[in-house]
């Protein structure tokens, strides 16, 4: 199955929606449910009002849609950015396939939506390497992350992963951190301003991330085990690729993937650090999972690896959901 995703073609997108469809088999007995928290942000709001409702073909389409059209533009950031040296579609293939590792990421949550605003912020960085005009692309930048803020509370933690990333990106210069913070802070003056001008400024805090650090589960079950040693398995294979690589890389793109690594770094102790997020939480890690684990399976010359790591993903799905069989 690798291989078909070691090229680039068109076809390839065919191909990923059937693998989708393939290891999300279990939503033909159990739809993905919509999982939502009313103090988590506006994403949380829009999915109580408009699609908890929705049919179980609407819930199952929807899902669907969102996982590919992530893991596509993921595909092409990346690609478009030159982080590999070909074009393949291996990066939305491990998206699509650690969709459906953890049981806690095959729902439709604020969580997974976010991922796109993720995957744009991103994008944003990469761009900040030798710009000619960085206080303008650092403004919309923060303005991107607090609107992302205010979609989904979790994200607070990108304020870091930006202000690190853009350490590893430019030289300090405090009028560009400035500028960028300026920018985060501004969604929150207007809604502020609105919360005052509508005499409701006493339920600022809904709109504010809510921090306690403790456990994310009562207690681990072997799913659990199974899905993160898994997880770590391609992670470190995927990353001791990726170092192999490293020496034939421009600057740029080492800055890039080191703005990768910082990501990852920010979002792993989201379900540690926030109320209520869970363990579903944990799929903001996704995106970075999927950029290092790709290397797992482009990085081998021979297919006998990349392979077994695949197949061995597909055996760890169908324990999670052999009840159902």
């Amino acid at each position: 199955m690798v291989f078909l995703f070691r090229d680039k073609s068109i076809a390839n997108i065919f191909f990923l929606s059937v693998l989708s469809i393939v290891v999300h088999l279990h939503f033909f007995s159990s739809v993905p449910v919509v999982i939502t928290d009313q103090h988590d942000g506006l994403i949380s709001m829009v999915l109580t009002s408009y699609i908890a409702g929705q049919p179980q073909t609407v819930l199952f389409v929807l899902y669907h849609v969102v996982v590919l059209l992530q893991a596509l533009r993921l595909n092409m950031v990346l690609n478009d950015q030159r982080l590999f040296h070909h074009y393949t579609y291996m990066v939305a293939m491990s998206y699509v396939l650690l969709s459906a590792i953890l049981p806690q990421w095959c729902s439709i949550s604020s969580a997974l939506v976010s991922n796109s605003l993720l995957i744009w912020i991103f994008t944003k960085l990469c761009k900040l390497y030798n710009n000619p005009s960085p206080k303008t692309l650092l403004f919309n930048t923060g303005l991107i992350v607090g609107a992302t803020i205010l979609c989904y509370h979790p994200t607070a933690v990108l304020v870091l992963a930006v202000l690190f990333a853009l350490t590893v990106v430019r030289p300090f210069r405090l009028a560009e951190w400035l500028i960028l913070l300026m920018g985060t802070l501004l969604p929150f003056y207007f809604l502020f301003s609105w919360l005052f001008l509508s005499d409701r400024l006493a339920g600022y805090g809904n709109f504010l991330p809510r921090i306690r650090v403790g456990l994310p589960i009562s207690h681990w079950d072997t799913d659990l085990v199974v899905s993160l040693a898994y997880l770590a398995l391609l992670f470190l294979t995927g990353f001791y690729y990726w170092q192999v690589s490293m020496g034939r890389m421009g600057i740029q793109i080492r800055k890039n993937w080191g703005v990768m690594v910082v990501m990852l770094l920010i979002v792993l102790p989201v379900p540690f650090v926030f109320k209520n997020a869970g363990i579903t939480a944990s799929v903001m890690s996704l995106v970075p999972l999927a950029a290092f684990s790709s290397n797992a399976f482009s990085g081998p010359k021979r297919l006998l690896f990349p392979n077994f790591l695949f197949w061995l993903a597909i055996g760890v799905i169908i324990y999670h959901n052999w009840h159902l069989v």
